[in-house]
């Protein structure tokens, strides 16, 4: 692997924040902000803007924030809506305004999703047990 080696400087409750998560995952300092960076900063383009955006800022939560937004939902009445159109759509056709209605909230629905999975994994790496929100609460 080739490398670039950088140095530096970092505020002291930042550099205190890193530390303390490579402690929990029992993990060198170098190895956490190292994760932090890629999980900033990942591979190509292949989110929307909007999406990656998202993910990108979700690096920087505390594990509180990250718990709520690995628990986070879409609300029941777009996940109704959202059901009543698939079903429309399969037995009967939409016209356009359905499903422009279904585009939004299956783009909503991602990016509940895509925020959910990604919070997890951000929680497993800093030493989480996130087997929890395996099961329905």
């Amino acid at each position: 692997m080739n490398t670039q080696l950088i140095t530096v400087n970092l505020p002291k409750s930042l550099y205190n924040r890193i530390r303390k998560r490579a402690e929990e995952s029992k993990r060198s300092v170098e190895m956490e902000l190292l994760d932090v960076v890629v999980s900033a900063m990942p591979e190509g383009d292949e989110l929307p803007e909007n999406l990656a955006r998202a993910v990108q800022e979700l690096s920087l939560l505390d594990d509180k924030s990250l718990w709520r937004a690995a628990r986070k939902k879409l609300d029941a009445k777009s996940a109704a809506r959202l059901a009543s159109l698939h079903e429309k759509r399969q037995s009967q056709g939409l016209d356009n305004t359905e499903a422009q209605q279904l585009e939004e909230l299956v783009s909503r629905y991602e990016r509940v999703m895509l925020v959910r999975a990604q919070s997890a994994a951000l929680l497993k790496t800093r030493g989480q047990d996130v087997s929890r929100l395996l099961t329905k609460a």
